[in-house]
Parts: structure tokens; sequence; C-alpha cells
């Protein structure tokens, strides 16, 4: 069928009663702090575990993911600026159902990814005091978590000017030990003789890619975002390119330290080898900035993450009070409240270890369903004000994009992971099955002329 050129997406109810204060600048601070967080300072030695000096070859596939993906991502964000992220892309391109789905595996991977990140940050202070107690760990979570969640509350605004000085503040150690480390760095540590067989490579991708994942969190926020045809794109493409160089470069001086011995590092492999070459305090520096790093990490996801809750709310698929707005500082107050509380309960629960298996495969099941999405609305020409990114090839890129984490899914993703996902899915359809009976359809997204399929 022909379709109808230049539908244009008009968002209404209580998403107007949202403030656009995200410029390129504090979009891609958002996006940065989402994925960058506790699995730069971690990722190397499980890396290099598995694939010794040719770990860096991991990281390939990633690239090539995280490439395909967030131009998906950017071409969906520029012609749909509601919030919600992922859930608003796939609901203007395949409806509600679907988007719901991809909605609460989003939803799911950003409570448990918060909850585990509030623990490490908890975990890594606490190092320095050389404490191990659960109540004082518990307790550091608690404040860490309200802290963030309070600044989101009173103001978008205020949020995304904590997320610029913690990403100024998490580079600095970051680029000093690559810098720095860099003059450290023994050759010997990152030859090899032979290239490990695909299966491993892309078997150990599966499992680093989690350190660079956390964009379908970070731009949950573009409800709020300025511009968003102009200012989506730019900003991903920004915060990735950095997250890409930084992931690489640390890999390749944290190996090239340490050699053989950063495969035992599990902990804290860039403070060992900041240690090894530099002594105790530029140790301790490391960890200092890996706490600061989580914290920018927790920050970016209380922001962003909790405009998901909000759409959910919004649309008729939880309690309508997700969706109020604070009347003083225009925020999506409750949402964020309940987002932090959760995450807070599941971070403190010994379950977390359980549902932390299904991040992985949950996060590349949203990217498959952006990807689509963004396959859809550029065939049906939905777009909003101004121009939208257009991706060359036509279904070139989305089907690429899919071919590539299939690739790697097959190669790390286990039975039970699926098993896990599923479940949750099938939770999820009947959640959806019992709202729809009960809830009004909703009016946020207009209906597409019958020709536009």
């Amino acid at each position: 069928m022909a379709h109808t050129p230049g539908w244009t997406q008009q968002p209404g109810g209580a998403e107007t009663q949202l403030v656009r204060e995200l410029g390129v600048r504090q979009l891609a601070a958002t996006i940065f702090n989402y994925v960058v967080g506790a699995g730069i300072f971690v990722l190397p030695a499980f890396a290099a575990q598995r694939l010794g000096p040719a770990a860096v070859l991991a990281y390939l596939p990633c690239v090539l993911i995280i490439v395909l993906a967030v131009s998906c991502f950017a071409a969906a964000g520029s012609r749909v600026a509601s919030s919600g992220g992922p859930y608003a892309y796939v609901r203007a391109a395949f409806g509600p159902y679907p988007a719901f789905l991809v909605g609460v595996l989003n939803l799911v991977s950003c409570l448990v990814a918060t909850g585990l990140v509030a623990g490490f940050l908890a975990s890594s202070v606490l190092a320095l005091t050389g404490s191990a107690s659960t109540v004082a760990r518990a307790a550091l979570m608690t404040v860490s978590i309200a802290v963030v969640a309070v600044l989101n509350v009173r103001g978008v605004r205020t949020g995304a000017r904590l997320l610029e000085l913690l990403s100024v503040a998490k580079l600095v150690p970051l680029i000093g030990f690559v810098v720095v480390g860099a003059f450290a760095v023994r050759p010997e540590f990152l030859t090899w003789s032979e290239a490990p067989p695909a299966s491993s490579v892309f078997g150990t991708a599966g499992l680093i890619i989690l350190a660079f994942l956390g964009i379908e969190g970070a731009v949950t926020s573009s409800g709020e975002v300025r511009d968003p045809a102009r200012t989506v794109p730019r900003a991903i493409a920004l915060a990735m390119t950095g997250v890409v160089v930084l992931y690489v470069s640390v890999q390749v001086v944290a190996q090239g330290l340490l050699g053989p011995a950063i495969a035992n590092e599990q902990a804290a492999p860039l403070a060992a080898g900041a240690g090894a070459a530099f002594g105790p305090a530029a140790r301790i520096a490391m960890v200092i900035g890996a706490a600061v790093s989580m914290f920018g990490n927790l920050s970016g996801s209380v922001l962003a993450a909790p405009r998901g809750v909000f759409a959910l709310g919004r649309d008729g698929y939880g309690p309508r009070v997700l969706a109020s707005v604070h009347a003083t500082w225009h925020t999506p107050h409750v949402a964020i409240l309940v987002y932090a509380a959760v995450a807070l309960a599941i971070g403190v629960s010994g379950s977390v270890q359980q549902l932390a298996v299904m991040v992985n495969l949950a996060s590349l099941l949203v990217y498959v369903g952006v990807a689509l999405a963004a396959w859809k609305l550029q065939a049906r020409d939905v777009r909003l004000e101004k121009p939208p990114l257009v991706l060359p090839g036509g279904p070139l890129i989305p089907l690429a994009t899919f071919a590539a984490i299939a690739a790697v899914i097959a190669a790390a993703v286990t039975r039970t992971e699926w098993l896990a996902v599923g479940i949750a899915l099938v939770l999820a359809s009947a959640a959806y099955a019992f709202r729809s009976l009960r809830a009004r359809p909703s009016t946020f997204l207009p209906t597409p002329p019958s020709d536009a399929m």
C-alpha cells in the first residue's frame, strides 16, 4: 500500500507538561554516564581471562553492534519525541502491545542494573575503609539512590547539570590511566601467536557487551529534549564515539600493564594496573575514580529510566499516578520515586545475582525492537516538525543490526537466560491483557491514516 508522507507525531496530555530542557551536551552527558559505569573498571579482566592477549578482538563485534544499533536509535529518536525511548519508538511503529513488551524488558534491565551499580558503588566506598558490613552497604546504597532521586525530582536541568559535572569527574582518572599508563605498557603483553576461534571471540563479546549497553535507558528522557530531530542523533553519536574509544584504550593499557596477571584481578583490574605501575596512591585514585563513575551511572539511570515508568502510566498500562508531573518542578516525580525505591529494593535483596543474568538478553532484544521500529518509522515517513535522520539503504542497517545481535546471542546466551526472559514476557503479556480490559485506549499517539501501513 502507498503510505502518507509526512505523518507527524503530535504529543499531548501529560507529556505537554514536561519541560524540554535537554540539549545535545546534556543528552550526550546522560548517555555517556548511563553507559560508562561499573563495567569499564572490571571489563578488561573478564575479556583477558577468556582470550588472553587477544582480548581486544572481542571489542570488534561489540563495536559493530553498537555502531549499527545507535544508528537505529538515532533514526528512531529523530522521528519520535515522546518519553519512553525504545517503548515510544516501538509504539509509534507497531502499536501498544509490542511496545509494552519492549518497555517491560527495558525497564527490567534498567532496574536490575541500577540496583547492581548502587551495590557496586557502596562496595567501592567500603573498600577504602576496609569494612564489609552489610548494614553499612545497605545504608550507603539508600543514601546514594535517595540523593540522585531528590536532585532529579527537583528538575531535569538539575539532574543534567550533575551529569555534566560527573562526566568530567569520571574522565579525569580514566584519561589519566590511559595517557600516563601508555608509557609503561609492555608490548610483549599485547602480542599473540594465533587468533582465537571466532566462537570464543563472539562468546566473550556476548559477556563484555554489557558494558556497552545503556543507551536504551538513557533516551527514555526524549520527551524533555529540545529539537529532538537534531539533538538525539548528535548526542548519540557524540556519546557513543567517546565510549568506544575509551573502552578500547582502557583494555589495551590495562592488559599492557598487567599482562597475564590481569585475569586474576577481576575485582579491580584498573586499580591493580595503576598500583603495579605507579604505586599505592595511583591504586587509591583509581578506586575513587570507579566510585565517581558508578555514581555518574546511577545519576544517569535515575534521570532517564523513570521516564519509561512515566510512559507506561501515561498510556494506561500502569497506575495513572505514575504519569503525574510535579506542579512546580515539571518532572515525573512519582515515577522517579517509585523507580528509585524498586531499584533500591532489588539492589539490597539477595535476588540481584539471579536477576542479573536476564539483563544481557533483555537489553539486546530491546535493541532488535528499536532496529525494526526505525525501519518501520522510516518506511511510513513518521516525522516531527524538522527533517529526520534517514538510514541509507532502507532496511539494510536494521537487518544488519538484527544479524549481528543474533550472532552474539547464539554464541553467549544460555537456555537459562532464554527461559528467564520468556517467563518475564509471559507475565508481561498477562499483565497487559488484564490492564487492557480495564483501561481506556490511550490518546497519546494519534492513529495513522489507514493507508499509512
